[in-house]
Formats: structure tokens, C-alpha cells, sequence
């Protein structure tokens, strides 16, 4: 038999089942959408870690956080409060540390000017913001160690926040209310994008750090502070230091835990590392079940398929069909099927990464590798749950089976 022929009966045996024909494909396409969701998804969030990671912790960082901080679920209640002298004396005592930046903020800040109104993340900073966070102005100017000294109302926005407060005006030297304390605006924050947790970036406002303790939130604490250390190499060594040092500040007794949370590199690398783990290995991994059970659905369903046209196979056998051509018949069927049905699980898929990637402000959604890895795998399982049945057919006596 031709080969052409043999696949436009193969096309038309799958027209002529079409309950048959719609489940096989149907388990096809949640394998197929379920691994191109994940694996597309994946990816993408594991650029936007890598990215934030990049921007947040250089190869330098050390971020040291009251309690449990609000990274690692919100401080505990035991916590001793993190001050200004804290950190700055255990600054002094580790000479590797070449700047930091203690950190204050109000996440939820009530932020008008004239009619127009916001609410913004509000972080006070010192003048070291821009280089220890390694972010700084598109316009105007950022504040100095005089600003910072002398509480100065003045501040840096977001340009998320610009937008909502002043259009498409130019902010610099206008006025805006933070709560009910005015202060100017002298600079346009980088833009930063979203971060891990979804959070706008660039909805933030940025002002001299005293200011914000003595004027917005009257309190004598600090929430973090951000240690740059001279050399990558002397991150580890200035960890244990920073630590030895704080815990001598709270008076802290040996086998007590820390009251004090410190994350450097190489525990965003490990944190990184288990992410990059679950994205790349264990979610895939579901979806690849999913695709197994499909073929397993398609190979019982191929050989139901079977049993209910024996007579058809015998008919083709006594009128001279070969066992490889009954063979290749219901294999061609198999593959067609989950083929077809990976191919529409694929567009599904992408679809509805792109939708999720847009609520977990995610870019590049569209992978070929997810696409080809979905082609691969739904051709294969559809061999393979094919094979079976295949057999089973080729394998009737024409003789019984027309009888």
C-alpha cells in the first residue's frame, strides 16, 4: 500500500471516530498547554529573578534587617529595634566595608500634590543612596549629607508616582505633600521596574532619611541597611564580622538566635539556585505526567479502537495489506492525533502564559524552547502510545478476523 494513501486513510479512520479521535487529542493538548504554560512561565520568571537580583544584591551586598524583615515575612515580635548607631558602629568595625545605606520606609504613604493624589512607597535613605543601591536620577539632582543633616524636605520620585501626581509635567521643583509634611522635588528616580513580589519599583519616593524618621514617622529606628564590602572575595568574612558585632550591640548570649536578619550574595545564590530548580526541573516534570497519562489514555483508547474494527482490519489483510502497513496505520493515527492536539495545547498555552505574564508583570513569554520541547514530547508519546495498539492489530490472524 502507498504510503500517500495509507495517511489519507489513516486521516480519514480518524474524521470517521471523532468521540475516539477528541479525547485522544484532548489529553494531548492539557500535556502539551500545561508544559508550554510552565516552561514558558518559567523562564521568564527566572530572567525577572536573575534581573532583580542583579539590580538589588551586587557581587558586594550585604543587606542587614530588623527581626525577621519584611523580605522574610515581617519582623518578629521579640525583634530588638535596629538603630542608626547600630549599624554604624558595626560599620566601623569591619574594614572591608567601604559605604552603606541605613534604610527607613512607609509602605503604603498617602502622597498629594494639588488635586492629584497617590499612594506611594516612601524609603528614607542617606546620601549614599544612588551609589550603594546603584541607582540614581534621570532628572534633576539627588540630596547631599547637608540635606541629610539638617532634615531637608526635599525628595526624589518614581516615575510611576510622577505620572499620577503630575501627568506629563515636569516635576522638578514642584511641591508634594507626604501625609501633611510638603517637600520639593529635586529628582527623577532610574527607572527600576517591578520586583519579585510583583511591587511597582517606581511607585517610590525616596527622601533624606532623618526627614523621614524626625518629620513623617517620628521614630528613632531603622528597618535595614545596605553594606557595600570592597572586594566579592570579603563578603563571607564580613558577614560573620557585621554579625559578631551586632549581636555584641544587643547583647545577644551565645546560643540565642539572631535578632537580626543579614543576607548577602551567596544566600541569594542558594535562594536563587532552589528557584532555578523547581522552574527548570519539578514544573516541567508535572506537566510531563500530564503528557504520559494522555498517551496512556490514547494507547487504551487506540486499542478499544482496535477490538471494535477487526473486521475492517481483516478486510484490508485479505485484500492484500501488508502487516507493516496495518502496523503503520493505526500508528500514523496515534501520532496524528496527539500531534494535533499538542499543536493546539501549545497555542492554548502560550495564551494563557501571556495573560499570566502580564498579571505577574512578567516579559517574553513566547519560548521556542517550550513550543519545540511541547512538538517533541507530543510526537513522541504519540509514537509510543501507539506502538501497542499497532502491534495488536498487525498481529490479528485475517482469517478470524473476518469471520
Amino acid at each position: 500500500m502507498k504510503r500517500a494513501r495509507l495517511f489519507t486513510t489513516s486521516i480519514r479512520a480518524l474524521r470517521r471516530y471523532k468521540l475516539r479521535t477528541s479525547f485522544i487529542m484532548l489529553g494531548s493538548f492539557i500535556g502539551a498547554a500545561a508544559l508550554t504554560l510552565v516552561v514558558s512561565v518559567g523562564e521568564a520568571a527566572e530572567r525577572k529573578v536573575m534581573a532583580t537580583v542583579r539590580q538589588l544584591f551586587g557581587a558586594q551586598s550585604i543587606l542587614v534587617m530588623t527581626g525577621g524583615s519584611q523580605l522574610m515575612g515581617g519582623a518578629r515580635a521579640d525583634a530588638v529595634r535596629l538603630t542608626l548607631d547600630d549599624v554604624e558602629s558595626a560599620a566601623s568595625e569591619v574594614p572591608q566595608i567601604v559605604a552603606w545605606d541605613p534604610q527607613q520606609a512607609v509602605p503604603n504613604a498617602s502622597v498629594r500634590h494639588e488635586g492629584a493624589t497617590a499612594t506611594a512607597r516612601v524609603i528614607g535613605a542617606s546620601e549614599r543612596f544612588g551609589r550603594v543601591w546603584e541607582r540614581g536620577v534621570t532628572r534633576g539632582e539627588t540630596f547631599d549629607e547637608s540635606d541629610v543633616r539638617s532634615a531637608a524636605r526635599v525628595a526624589l520620585i518614581g516615575e510611576t508616582a510622577a505620572r499620577e501626581l503630575f501627568g506629563a509635567n515636569d516635576p522638578i521643583g514642584s511641591e508634594i505633600l507626604i501625609g501633611n509634611v510638603p517637600f520639593e522635588v529635586i529628582g527623577v528616580l532610574e527607572p527600576f521596574g517591578t520586583d519579585l513580589h510583583g511591587m511597582d519599583r517606581d511607585d517610590e519616593i525616596v527622601v533624606p532619611l532623618s526627614t523621614l524618621m524626625r518629620r513623617v514617622m517620628n521614630v528613632d529606628t531603622i528597618a535595614a541597611a545596605k553594606f557595600l564590602v570592597d572586594d566579592p572575595a570579603h563578603v563571607d568574612g564580613a558577614v560573620k564580622a557585621l554579625k559578631r558585632a551586632l549581636r555584641e550591640r544587643h547583647n545577644i548570649p551565645a546560643g540565642r538566635p539572631d535578632d537580626f536578619t543579614v543576607i548577602s550574595t551567596v544566600f541569594v545564590q542558594q535562594m536563587v539556585a532552589r528557584t532555578q530548580r523547581v522552574l527548570q526541573l519539578y514544573l516541567p516534570l508535572v506537566a510531563g505526567i500530564a503528557l504520559l497519562v494522555a498517551a496512556i489514555v490514547a494507547a487504551t483508547l487506540m486499542l478499544a479502537s482496535v477490538n471494535a474494527r477487526v473486521g475492517e482490519i481483516g478486510l484490508r489483510r485479505a485484500v492484500g495489506a501488508r502487516v507493516e502497513d496495518v502496523q503503520l496505520q493505526f500508528l500514523i493515527e496515534t501520532a496524528a492525533t496527539m500531534f494535533a492536539g499538542g499543536i493546539a495545547g501549545i497555542a492554548a498555552g502560550l495564551g494563557v502564559a501571556q495573560y499570566a505574564a502580564t498579571r505577574l508583570h512578567l516579559d517574553g513569554t513566547l519560548s521556542w524552547r517550550a513550543m519545540l520541547l511541547a512538538v517533541v514530547v507530543s510526537i513522541i508519546t504519540g509514537l509510543l502510545a501507539g506502538v501497542f495498539p499497532a502491534r495488536r492489530a498487525a498481529q490479528l490472524d485475517p482469517a478470524e478476523a473476518l469471520r
